[in-house]
């Protein structure tokens, strides 16, 4: 059984962090609330596939169930690329949320899911989600730091992040996961990057990092970081035709938040890559 260790300092270790911390403690967006009052799966995420058109005319709860509809897809293709989860193994989901693709990681495979996030406020509300589900024996979530969670060496069989890199030094967090991911184990992560052939960060990357108080990788240091810590790429998925509908359903909906506009520019320009990468840890 996975335990968990002291881990060597502080979860909160920078001013930055900190920031953080209080930001999504704080947090209470409807787009990702009403999203989730759907039906109880509440995303820290985006989604991907096309939209059914119908719903613009049909009004705005129809609007909320078709995003929530395409976010749950979107957890959905991570989940596919974890590869044979046995009941028996274990998982980590690093930047946990709400909760919600740690539940149907365990609904999908029966195994156990430690979720790990520095915003207490989430941990409480996903431990919360999984208490209402019956499902607290086999999925929990910790106040830790994805950099050092205090989880046992070669606890884990994989482990992903959904649009959470951006907050962390990418050689330091694949580090922590090569300690904790067995051999032959995967890791899965999705996010935004941007584009290293256009040049630095265009300027509706920069605003991305501006609202969500993040900063974003060049593509390159992914597989960069991945190969210095002992990960082979299996599966490298450029999801960015699939998500840009997503984005401009989100535009018309109630729960627009302005961030809109800077996502769909950078998708459309080139700027900006929505990406798959899963790696096998060797």
């Amino acid at each position: 059984m996975t335990t968990v260790q002291p881990a060597t300092g502080p979860v909160l270790r920078s001013e930055y962090q900190r920031s953080i911390a209080a930001y999504w403690n704080a947090e209470k967006d409807p787009v990702n609330i009403k999203l989730g009052d759907v039906d109880g799966l509440y995303h820290h995420h985006y989604g991907l596939g096309d939209y059914d058109k119908s719903v613009l005319t049909a009004g705005d709860q129809a609007v909320i169930e078709e995003m929530h509809r395409l976010e749950t897809a979107q957890a959905n293709v991570l989940l596919d690329h974890l590869g044979d989860i046995a009941p028996t193994d274990r998982l980590m989901d690093a930047g946990s949320g709400r909760g919600g693709t740690s539940i149907m990681a365990n609904h999908r495979f029966g195994c156990s899911v430690d979720g790990v996030s520095i915003s207490e406020q989430q941990v409480a509300f996903a431990n919360d989600q999984a208490r209402q589900r019956k499902v607290d024996d086999k999925v929990r979530f910790h106040f830790r730091n994805m950099l050092d969670t205090g989880f046992d060496t070669g606890s884990m069989r994989g482990i992903w992040t959904n649009e959470t890199t951006m907050y962390v030094d990418l050689h330091q967090l694949y580090g922590e996961f090569a300690r904790l991911i067995q051999p032959g184990g995967r890791y899965v992560c999705i996010t935004g990057c941007y584009n290293d052939v256009t040049g630095g960060r265009s300027r509706a990357v920069s605003q991305i990092d501006q609202h969500y108080i993040c900063n974003i990788h060049p593509r390159s240091e992914y597989f960069k970081a991945l190969g210095a810590n002992g990960f082979v790429p299996i599966n490298v998925v450029d999801l960015t035709p699939a998500t840009i509908p997503y984005w401009e359903l989100r535009a018309q909906s109630s729960v627009a938040t302005g961030i809109e506009d800077p996502f769909l520019t950078a998708y459309k320009e080139g700027s900006f890559h929505y990406l798959l990468i899963a790696a096998d840890r060797i």
